[in-house]
């Protein structure tokens, strides 16, 4: 096993300008279950301005409807409990499935589990929202994101967590 070559260049760069690694623990003084749309609610994890991405967990606390939306990025997402679907596709990502979700497509998150679901995301761009006649209704992005966990915590007399931001 070698040691660490704390005298190298790249130790010293990784030093200066890297970023340190962080724990987000499952606890709301880290993170709190912000309100989003009815029997929808949002755990903010980590915001990175700079790749215009940002993780959280999306919780649908019983069958609900998230609304139609489409990503201007590509969405990772791990589905922890419960389940999910897209109206406009015929699979159901339940606990344990992985999704992967290409840019553009306008698509319609829904939850017919009586016990909702809660499942990890990775977002790389904005998300649109659009009515049934594919009007744009509003556009959420890293800015958005991070303005509503601000918000919240303010709101809220909570601590912002600085280990959020990427």
């Amino acid at each position: 096993m070698s040691t660490l070559d704390t005298t190298s260049s790249l130790y010293q760069t990784i030093k200066e300008y890297g970023r340190p690694d962080c724990h987000i623990s499952a606890s709301e003084a880290e993170s709190p279950w912000v309100p989003f749309v009815e029997n929808v609610f949002i755990r903010h994890l980590a915001f990175d301005v700079r790749a215009s991405a940002f993780a959280n967990i999306l919780w649908v606390k019983k069958n609900g409807v998230l609304g139609r939306h489409r990503h201007r990025g590509p969405v990772m997402a791990c589905t922890l409990e419960g389940s999910w679907r897209y109206l406009e596709y015929d699979w159901v990502s339940r606990a344990g499935d992985y999704v992967h979700e290409s840019p553009g497509v306008i698509h319609t998150l829904v939850s017919d589990d009586p016990n909702g679901m809660k499942t990890f995301f990775w977002l790389n761009g904005s998300l649109e929202f659009y009515d049934e006649q594919d009007n744009l209704l509003q556009t959420l992005d890293v800015f958005w994101m991070i303005d509503h966990y601000l918000t919240h915590c303010r709101q809220h007399n909570l601590k912002i967590n600085e280990k959020l931001f990427v």
